[in-house]
């Protein structure tokens, strides 16, 4: 829960209520709390037979190395490489957005240097063993905690209902194309708050019964997250007239989260507010990027991925190429947002959303609903301590969901291209793992290397348990 809930509800209300045109925007949020429960039973299924540190590499490996080697995996390294800085650029522009409730003389470069010196702050703070960041994570953890709460306290405290449940006439036509337009637009922007619900998978190797601990922790977690998103979402449409976030000259558009603590506790509590915000930007940031910068370097290590993201720095022992590449990608991840919004019309949060959605559907979302399948027919006496409900129905539908928000990123992005970028950036992968694959001499220069570890590993244990004490 805490890795869902960062900066994402404090700076997407607005654009959620932009998207549906009203407050009908808490269509949104239940549409991402469907789309993350079904996907999060793809997750489920994957995390309790294959527990093991990496997640969707560990997948990718097992069921396409059959066919295609090692390319899986490395493709979803590679894609990693852009889609977690890019989630972690949106909490750079959610921090410099709500600093400009504090400082609104702000210019376009000042907040461009701000971005730039949290993420040199972040290198700084990483750049350290990881027991010294644990304290530091707490804490912000704790902060994050109470900015949520005091939102919502605030926005019930000063509450209208006429405000939060009076929709526009005909605000829910199905049959009207300008209803799915915005229904695909609230997909996208809520399943980028819900991401993080697959958290518990990257674990799976430190649980002790991952067949049941990965599926409830995966559904607790979003429907908990579910009902205080609900909540928060609600209090601030009782307490801002919807039409106040739609307005680029209205403090509500961006920092709706301070308008709410100005209208209903006054300016001091706003500021107060604000800077716990800040905080809670800044930890959703540094946390991603501690967990991120391992990825390639779990790769690596184990050989499917370039050998110097493996290296880790002699004294502290964090990877160090992976820790700079994820924060520089990242800067120009914000900055890139930042100034294309400016000729694009598109609000650079939006930017980052349709851009990062984009690059995970092909190669971490539908290439792992389609590991499900695959690892059932490759592998089909795995243990599997859970297995989805209702299948294939739910993979089926997170399948559409997916691709729904794909289709739509073009679509609502216009000038910006997030499939052509997203395809670009495969693509541009693709080419790596070839040069890759011949200096390694993997496939296709070198044979398959087929091996079922955890399959294998099953066996060794049944026979053990059969030879007795």
């Amino acid at each position: 829960m805490s890795q869902m809930c960062g900066i994402g509800p404090f700076v997407t209300i607005p654009l959620m209520v932009a998207a549906f045109g009203g407050p009908q925007a808490v269509i949104g949020w239940l549409a991402g709390a469907l789309l993350a429960l079904v996907d999060g039973l793809v997750w489920a299924e994957l995390g309790a037979s294959l527990p093991g540190a990496g997640g969707t590499y560990v997948y990718l490996r097992e069921a396409f190395q059959y066919r295609t080697g090692r390319l899986m995996p490395f493709l979803f390294v590679w894609t990693a490489m852009l889609f977690i800085p890019l989630i972690m650029s949106t909490g750079v522009q959610g921090l410099v957005q709500y600093l400009a409730y504090l400082w609104p003389g702000m210019t376009t470069v000042q907040g461009d240097v701000v971005g730039v010196a949290v993420l040199a702050l972040v290198l700084v703070l990483l750049w350290r063993t990881v027991e010294d960041i644990g304290a530091i994570t707490v804490v912000m953890w704790v902060v994050m905690i109470v900015s949520v709460g005091a939102v919502i306290l605030a926005s019930f405290t000063g509450f209208h209902p006429s405000l939060a449940f009076t929709w526009p006439a005909h605000a829910v036509e199905l049959t009207h194309g300008a209803f799915w337009t915005g229904f695909a637009a609230g997909l996208t922007i809520g399943i980028y708050d819900y991401l993080g619900y697959n958290t518990a998978s990257y674990l799976g190797a430190e649980i002790r019964n991952p067949g049941r601990v990965m599926p409830r922790a995966i559904i607790h977690s979003i429907t908990a997250i579910m009902a205080v998103y609900l909540l928060m979402q609600v209090g601030v449409l009782g307490v801002i007239d919807w039409r106040d976030m739609l307005d680029p000259d209205n403090v509500a558009s961006k920092s709706v989260a301070s308008a709410v603590l100005e209208k209903t506790w006054g300016r001091g509590a706003a500021d107060t507010v604000t800077v716990l915000i800040l905080v809670t930007a800044f930890a959703s940031v540094l946390a991603g990027l501690l967990g991120g910068s391992r990825v390639p370097y779990d790769a690596a290590r184990d050989g499917m991925f370039f050998r110097s993201f493996g290296r880790l720095h002699p004294r502290h022992g964090f990877p160090v190429l992976g820790l700079v590449a994820m924060v520089a990608i990242t800067a120009a991840g914000f900055l890139f947002a930042r100034h294309i919004g400016d000729t694009s019309a598109h609000p650079p949060l939006s930017i980052l959303i349709a851009l990062l959605t984009s690059v995970m559907v092909i190669v971490q979302a539908l290439a792992q609903i389609a590991a499900v399948t695959v690892l059932r027919k490759r592998q089909p006496h795995l243990a599997r301590p859970y297995k989805m409900v209702l299948y294939p129905l739910p993979s089926i539908v997170a399948a559409i969901g997916w691709l729904v928000i794909y289709g739509y990123a073009d679509k609502a992005n216009e000038g910006v291209h997030p499939i052509e970028w997203s395809l670009a950036w495969v693509a541009l992968g693709g080419l790596a793992y070839l040069v890759w694959s011949k200096a390694e001499g993997a496939w296709p220069f070198g044979p398959k290397e087929i091996r079922e570890e955890y399959l294998e590993a099953q066996q060794v244990r049944e026979a053990d348990a059969l030879a007795g004490p």
